[in-house]
């Protein structure tokens, strides 16, 4: 008979247990097409279907707010917050936010998406943290790429800004919307694995706390205006929902008998 079990202890998730009558029949759906070409190639289809989905999801958001004047709703706080946050400016503030921009930018996060992707691939023996880590990183770059695009809106003048200045267009911040999706979809890999209550809480505080320090600095910086990093945020936060239905979906097809590969 085994021993009392730490009460810190928590144990693993089932992620495979679906509540709701969508889940189950979205999870039996899976467990089939799973059996027709295998449990991997259904994962990687679901998140090819699911960067489509994000830059159509990302095109409407950009023209749904591209449909609303600047000064209404949240629009109206971008000026007053980037004053607010020239106000903190000081060389050790601007030099700490430099170094997020720098670290989480296009040269930094896909080094650490790498990085994560090498590191959790080879410890678990299995290429679901490639599948998954690529294919957020992917459709949180086309995301950014289909806003820019549609806006084309200006970011703020260079006068309030810190250098070095950026030109891009500045709806929504990149930086945040990609830090959000890589750091998020790290952490659940993660939170799968840990045992511990205190581990599992890290596992969404540090990537929730890595979210929001991006965007914050972005705005110290005057690099984007708040509602650039808010609509990162959201979109964000939506197709990493995406991203992990689409592993859970996997898991339970898996755990259903699906094969890793197509039967022959």
């Amino acid at each position: 008979m085994s021993g009392p079990r730490r009460t810190e202890d928590v144990g693993r998730p089932d992620v495979t247990h679906w509540s709701t009558p969508v889940g189950r029949r979205a999870a039996a759906a899976a467990t089939d097409v799973g059996h027709r070409i295998g449990a991997h190639s259904f994962l990687t289809v679901s998140l090819g279907v699911g960067v489509a989905v994000a830059f159509v999801m990302a095109f409407l958001v950009a023209r749904v707010y591209d449909a609303v004047t600047e000064d209404d709703g949240i629009a109206s706080l971008d000026v007053p917050l980037l004053h607010a946050a020239m106000r903190l400016r000081s060389p050790w503030v601007d030099g700490f936010s430099a170094g997020i921009a720098y670290v989480f930018g296009p040269v930094g996060m896909p080094l650490m998406a790498v990085a994560a992707i090498l590191v959790l691939a080879l410890r678990r023996r299995s290429r679901t943290p490639l599948i998954l880590i690529a294919g957020a990183g992917v459709g949180s770059l086309l995301m950014t790429v289909a806003g820019k695009d549609v806006i084309d809106r200006h970011r703020p003048p260079l006068a309030d800004a810190v250098p070095p200045f950026e030109y891009s267009p500045s709806f929504p911040s990149g930086h945040t919307l990609n830090a959000t999706v890589v750091a998020g979809v790290v952490g659940y890999l993660l939170w799968l694995h840990r045992r511990t209550l205190v581990a599992k809480i890290l596992c969404v505080v540090v990537p929730v706390g890595v979210a929001v320090v991006v965007g914050l600095t972005r705005v110290l910086l005057g690099a984007h205006w708040f509602t650039d990093v808010v609509a990162a945020w959201l979109l964000g936060a939506a197709w990493l929902a995406l991203v992990i239905t689409a592993h859970r979906l996997y898991l339970t097809a898996r755990a259903r008998g699906a094969p890793d590969r197509p039967q022959s």
